[in-house]
């Protein structure tokens, strides 16, 4: 079902820990200024049930039943799961209410006073009559504000779901592990609770790089990090202690796009892929050094992802902006084999991002430059029968939709059995993979922008319970994914765009970069829950930013087209140069390094910024 049956306009999951000496007389002023407004709540919602959403019911923790849960939830201070429901309007911040009246006050004190100094007489005219344009202008003022925030109830309810219930409490399970009942689950049970997400917060900084960090991989053991960026090098960081232990030249002649560990190569072999359409192997020693970096496979155009066999150390696949996906098996003399064409009837479609499905590790998935999911299964690949293609997905409102829609990312649950694909300039979706060839999305998270880079998109927890997402705004968004409610907001980059999110693979925390030089760290630490502090005016803004490039879209066509001219005129050359180009390096016949920037994709589908 791509929309809840039951529509809510509480839009996002915040804490229910209040404090309990708040005025009284705030409160009162919090209720009348949203009187009004749509109340809802998620008693006030209809009530869906885990049958009819399609999704695994949850079960109730120590034997809770639904009647006394609510009960519970407000006495029992053993949990560290808020499970309150907050409107955008209310945005977490009730014990500051008072003092953003007066804010708002004395700003309309100062547009009042600009306005009556742009009228003919300036400050001095003191009259009835404009003293009523004022109040007008405040009305209209007023009315506007009122509607953007329908708008925007009306635009996020629509496909909300109620929070579920706490499904882990702090003391309860601090008490079973100490007598040794389900120890073994406590971790994954932690990892995939609401009430740290709501509590991560940013630990440190890595800092080494000189350009921006394009990749962030955890090794198996989640002891080690590896990151890339535009300064064309690779670190190896002890993150625990924040030291960088190795670093080395991968090899690439631009920036780095991804950086990766085989699995079950003991931390020795590093993938690794960038714009100049190579796909690299480094080889690093016990020693802290890197013993070699070597080339494996050449795309014609910028490889911006790889995808791991969870279980080979050898073999993993790439995928370019030339429409190819390779498998790679470096026990090979010629290691890269070309599995498939990606094409939408005769025409190519540029790829940025492919994922192997964990459970079934000969089907992968790949997106790029148009609207569609594509699976493939690596032991029937026929390029006759459509195209190879064993199914594909897409939200029924962008199959026709004329907008140059592109997937900028994709990945799979820990089971395999659903996807999750970020939209440019849209939403992200979530797929269930097992569904039939053309079935629409699931669910539909929305929020954030996606617009200047090539950004990421991440499943949380350690059975996939939230989705992960950067933004133009410099922020990170996490949903809960059964409900699509935001349920934790942080500002991350300062540059201004946050593209990289990775989840440690055991421990509840994540690193994630961006724009900035640096690498963040984010663990749950913070005293209470996140209040969503200011989220209703990013995401405002967000909608705004996306609604106006969706009026200039009609222009899109002129400057795609000036874009095209100007990068025909700059690539000129002599044949001769050309030639003699080719020659000199043989090692580079299979394609120009820098070929990658003579292919189609326009100027707005870049990972980075210049650095």
């Amino acid at each position: 079902m791509a929309e809840a049956d039951g529509k809510s306009t509480v839009l996002n999951g915040g804490s229910e820990e209040n404090n309990p000496g708040e005025d009284q007389h705030k409160e009162r002023d919090a209720s009348e200024s949203k009187e009004g407004q749509t109340q809802s709540s998620s008693q006030d919602a209809p009530k869906e049930t885990a049958e009819a959403s399609g999704d695994k019911p949850m079960p109730d923790v120590e034997g809770e039943t639904g009647t006394n849960r609510e009960v519970e939830e407000d006495e029992d201070t053993d949990s560290m799961d808020g499970s309150g429901l907050y409107s955008l309007t209310e945005d977490g911040e009730r014990e500051s209410e008072g003092g953003r009246r007066e804010k708002a006050k004395e700003k309309d004190g100062d547009q009042r006073a600009a306005r009556k100094r742009n009228r003919p007489g300036g400050g001095n005219n003191h009259s009835s009559s404009s003293d009523e344009d004022d109040d007008e202008d405040e009305e209209e003022e007023q009315k506007d504000d009122e509607d953007d925030d329908e708008a925007m109830e009306a635009w996020l309810g629509a496909e909300l779901r109620d929070l579920r219930g706490p499904v882990w409490r702090a003391v309860p399970s601090l008490r079973s592990r100490e007598i040794g009942r389900d120890s073994h689950q406590f971790v994954r049970r932690v990892c995939g609770a609401r009430g740290l997400v709501q509590r991560l917060e940013l630990q440190g900084r890595l800092e080494r790089h000189t350009g921006c960090v394009n990749t962030l991989h955890f090794n198996p053991s989640g002891t080690r990090l590896a990151s890339g960026s535009d300064d064309l090098r690779v670190v190896i960081w002890d993150w625990a202690i924040r030291r960088a232990e190795l670093e080395f030249d991968s090899g690439h002649k631009s920036n780095v796009f991804q950086a990766k560990f085989l699995p079950h190569s003991g931390d020795s072999t590093l993938a690794m892929c960038a714009r100049d359409g190579q796909i690299r192997v480094a080889e690093l020693s016990a020693t802290q050094r890197c013993k070699n970096t070597k080339r494996v496979a050449q795309h014609k155009g910028a490889a911006h992802k790889l995808a791991l066999e969870p279980d080979s150390p050898c073999s993993f696949l790439s995928a370019g902006e030339d429409a190819v996906v390779f498998g790679i098996d470096l026990r090979l003399d010629r290691p890269a084999n070309k599995l498939v064409v990606v094409k939408e009837g005769d025409k190519k479609v540029g790829l940025y991002t492919i994922f192997v499905n964990p459970a079934k590790t000969h089907h992968f998935a790949v997106g790029g430059r148009d609207q569609y999911v594509r699976i493939y299964d690596q032991r029937k690949i026929n390029e006759n029968d459509n195209n190879g293609v064993l199914k594909k997905f897409c939200p029924s409102h962008l199959v026709s939709s004329e907008s140059k829609t592109n997937i900028t990312c994709l990945v799979y649950s820990h089971d395999g059995t659903e996807l999750l694909a970020s939209y440019n300039d849209e939403d992200i979706y979530l797929f269930d993979s097992n569904h039939s060839d053309g079935a629409d999305y699931r669910r539909r998270y929305k929020g954030h922008r996606n617009n200047a880079t090539v950004k990421g998109v991440n499943f949380y927890g350690p059975c996939s319970e939230f989705v992960v997402s950067g933004s133009d705004c410099g922020h990170i968004y996490l949903w809960d994914k059964y409900s699509a409610r935001i349920i934790q907001f942080m500002e991350g980059d300062r540059g201004g765009v946050v593209n990289c999110l990775e989840p440690h693979p055991h421990l509840p925390g994540m690193a994630t970069s961006g724009l900035d030089h640096d690498i963040k760290l984010w663990a749950p630490t913070a005293e209470s829950p996140t209040g969503l502090k200011g989220l209703k005016e990013v995401m405002k803004k967000n909608k705004r930013e996306r609604d106006e490039d969706s009026v200039r879209h009609g222009d899109q066509y002129d400057t795609q087209l000036l874009w095209f001219l100007m990068r025909h005129m700059r690539n000129r050359r002599p044949p001769r140069a050309r030639r003699e180009g080719a020659d000199a390096d043989t090692d580079e016949s299979w394609s120009s390094p820098d070929s990658s920037d003579e292919e189609e994709g326009g100027p707005d589908h870049v990972q980075c910024m210049s650095s």
